[in-house]
């Protein structure tokens, strides 16, 4: 994958897959590192499924045997010299459960990715999910940036889906006007 937003799309399908009816996507940028946080409510993972997370060859999904998009997260950001962690309680052990995926990547390294269209995959997420929620900040010196669908859902009321081609203009155009309100 080309850039940061892929992966943000790829493990949030994972947290949708997941069973998560809220989920929230983090950028913090301080002191040239990013940190990025997809932080879901979904059925969660036993410690045993955390720990295999590393092998690329462990997926949960039945419809293939590998799963690269942690394994590749970690290797993009140990390459910049950041780090990623995975907390996850599950539901079979816990009332509170759900997965926090943290990545910390140095922005400054020859190897930083570049962070993509965000506003895209946000889009993307809501159009194919439109029954969970979002939330989604983007926090730096330069940025800020902040979303959440169920503020919307409470202005909308239930008879409008988050998926209707006005709803989904009116998103990207609520992010890009703060991106662009920022540079």
């Amino acid at each position: 994958m080309k850039d940061l937003s892929l992966y943000i799309l790829d493990i949030a399908m994972n947290s949708v897959r997941a069973g998560a009816k809220n989920i929230s996507v983090l950028l913090s940028e301080k002191d040239n590192v990013l940190t990025l946080q997809i932080i879901d409510d979904g059925c969660g993972m036993t410690a045993e499924q955390v720990e295999k997370l590393s092998n690329p060859f462990f997926t949960t999904r039945k419809t293939r045997k590998v799963g690269l998009g942690v394994p590749f997260l970690r290797m993009l950001s140990e390459m910049t010299g950041g780090s990623v962690t995975v907390e996850s309680r599950s539901d079979a052990e816990f009332e509170d459960h759900g997965t926090t995926v943290t990545a910390t990547f140095r922005v400054d390294h020859i190897d930083f990715i570049p962070l993509g269209d965000v506003v895209e995959t946000m889009i993307t997420l809501i159009q194919g999910n439109p029954d969970s929620d979002y939330v989604f900040r983007h926090t730096s010196d330069k940025v800020n940036v902040a979303m959440d669908t169920s503020e919307m859902r409470a202005i909308l009321g239930g008879d409008v889906p988050l998926n209707t081609y006005e709803v989904l203009a009116f998103i990207r155009e609520y992010l890009q006007g703060q991106y662009n309100e920022n540079n």
